[in-house]
Formats: C-alpha cells, structure tokens, sequence
C-alpha cells in the first residue's frame, strides 16, 4: 500500500506498508522496528504478536511514548493479556492494528506533533 500525504513537519514519516516491508522515508525495513517521530529501532525482535513476552516491552518504555500503535502484520493479532497490562502499568496507552492502519495512525499523530510510537511486526 502506498501512503501519500503532504509531509508539513520534521518528523520520520511512513512512506509505503507490504506484507514484509515497511519504508521509511526512502529506506525500506524487512525485520520488526519501533518508529518515533525522531529514530527508528532496528531490529525489534519481535516476529509474532501472540508469542510477545513483558520483557519486549522495555525497549519501547525506554522511549517515553505516551501511545503504542503495535501493528501486527497484514491480520490484527492481539499480544498475550500480561503484555497489554505492561504497557497500562507503565501508563503508556497500546492500541493494537493493521501494519497499514498503524502507519496511518502514525502519520496523524506524529504530524500533531504526538509523543507516538509504532511498532511494525514483521515476518522473519
């Protein structure tokens, strides 16, 4: 899928979502990342939403977001229950999408200028 809107702010936006790939900018990305408006993370670890452990949270708590948009591939997968009361005990909302849906919902909040953070899951 192809995201196309004008890019007013200074921020590292989404630029196309696949099965396997997510672009940012003009780099494209084939593993699991975190994105926020200022870097992105390499290299997640995470190739599964449903087999998610608290511990791969920590990597995303360490950049302060205020929401998680975790999006899980081409299907909504939701994370195990100990994994959503990781976040919510850390008071960092999650809400959980489409790898499409998250790149969009991305895009709006980090254009507003949002402490926003997007997980992409992708496949190995």
């Amino acid at each position: 899928m192809e995201l196309s809107f004008e890019h007013p702010g200074e921020y590292l936006f989404v630029r196309r979502v696949s099965a396997g790939t997510v672009t940012i900018v003009d780099r494209d990305f084939h593993a699991s990342l975190l994105l926020t408006p200022e870097q992105v993370v390499e290299n997640w670890g995470v190739t599964d939403a449903s087999a998610m452990t608290v511990e791969q949270i920590e990597p995303i708590a360490r950049l302060k977001p205020e929401v998680v948009l975790l999006g899980t591939g081409e299907r909504q997968v939701f994370p195990p229950a100990a994994v959503m009361a990781g976040f919510l005990r850390q008071n960092i909302g999650i809400e959980v999408m489409t790898n499409g849906s998250a790149a969009r919902t991305y895009s709006l909040l980090a254009s507003e200028g949002r402490r926003v953070l997007a997980a992409f899951i992708l496949p190995e």
